[in-house]
């Protein structure tokens, strides 16, 4: 058996299997039609496999009739992709009929293993699956609050409810507790943060001047910078781009920090890089047929390879020369010259 997608492939609408099937064909080419209308679908049909299982013959021998065989109408050598992207490969089919077909009907029945071919649903390759993950919803219930410790048994019985956010502009002043004192020997709490963390931005100037002396910044100067900065990492640049833009050929004393990294924000600003990739996706070639010569292996379109062989294969196959009527009647002529050549000869 060949590998999976080349070999054998029986054409369909054939007639039943009877003994006088090759009976018109030479003896060696009906030996070697009855042994490949046994075969199974998907066998090898290559010329060695052939002539290792048909032992009268050599290789030279059944290339030669696997040629008859195809102009007799018997079968076609065609070859047609697979797969996907860059794991497309051409395979190698050979299509047989028990019943001799002509070329019209070859032609027609490889349009439709063509449109077939066209239409089948492309098996996409195998690709990560880089779906976002989904977004943290804000509407998420959170972890139930600590009851506050009791103060006293003047205290309310019943927990006092905390709102989800807990911002100065959420959070009304009606339902503020005061927090309870903290035990004797116990860490002090940390406070609640009264407005958001720095940002990205922020963070990346105020770590210059701890990669490097010379970039030494203030708290007011990274506010300064930090719009700029920020406009970086909106076009798409990483904070680590940003950090190597900035310290790249440091000069050896640098005077005005501030100075210097606005103006390299202002001239270095990169363009805008778009997030996701949106590159046009490479157009899948064109899936088709193309159909072997069955004697030298040449491709082509059906239409050009009548009776499965080349115009140069097919001159030289014996009793399948198609000369068109100029070369037939200078063929004629040159005929008819060589007879009355014969009646001048002295007898």
């Amino acid at each position: 058996m060949a590998k999976p997608g080349y070999g054998k492939r029986s054409a369909p609408d054939q007639r039943p299997r009877t003994p006088d099937d090759f009976a018109l064909l030479p003896a060696r080419e009906r030996y070697v039609a009855g042994f490949i209308d046994h075969l199974p679908e998907g066998a090898a049909m290559s010329v060695k496999q052939l002539a290792k299982q048909l032992p009268l013959y050599g290789q030279q021998a059944i290339s030669t009739s696997l040629t008859d065989l195809s102009v007799a109408g018997h079968l076609r050598r065609v070859r047609c992709p697979v797969g996907a992207g860059e794991e497309t490969r051409w395979v190698f089919r050979t299509f047989w009929s028990r019943t001799a077909r002509d070329n019209e009907w070859w032609n027609a029945y490889l349009a439709t293993e063509q449109a077939a071919l066209a239409t089948a649903p492309v098996p996409e390759a195998s690709v990560p699956d880089t779906a976002p993950p989904p977004p943290w919803s804000p509407a998420e219930e959170p972890p139930p609050p600590l009851a506050p410790e009791s103060t006293g048994p003047e205290q309310d019985p019943e927990p006092t409810a905390v709102p989800q956010q807990r911002t100065p502009a959420q959070a009304p002043d009606t339902e503020h507790v005061p927090p309870a004192p903290p035990a004797p020997g116990a860490a002090p709490a940390t406070p609640p943060a009264s407005e958001a963390g720095p940002s990205p931005a922020y963070l990346a100037l105020a770590r210059l001047g701890r990669d490097d002396h010379r970039l030494a910044l203030s708290a007011g100067d990274c506010a300064t910078l930090e719009a700029q900065a920020t406009e970086w990492l909106a076009r798409g640049v990483s904070v680590d781009y940003l950090t190597s833009a900035l310290t790249a050929g440091l000069p050896a004393k640098v005077d005005s920090p501030v100075g210097l990294l606005r103006r390299r924000l202002t001239d270095k600003m990169p363009p805008r890089i778009p997030t996701e990739n949106t590159s046009p996706a490479t157009p899948a070639p064109a899936r088709r047929i193309l159909m072997e010569c069955t004697d030298c292996g040449r491709p082509g379109p059906p239409e050009a390879l009548p009776d499965g062989l080349c115009r140069l294969c097919r001159e030289s196959h014996p009793g399948r020369v198609e000369m068109s009527p100029g070369q037939a009647e200078i063929a004629a002529v040159r005929a008819r010259m060589a007879g009355l050549r014969d009646l001048l000869k002295p007898v």
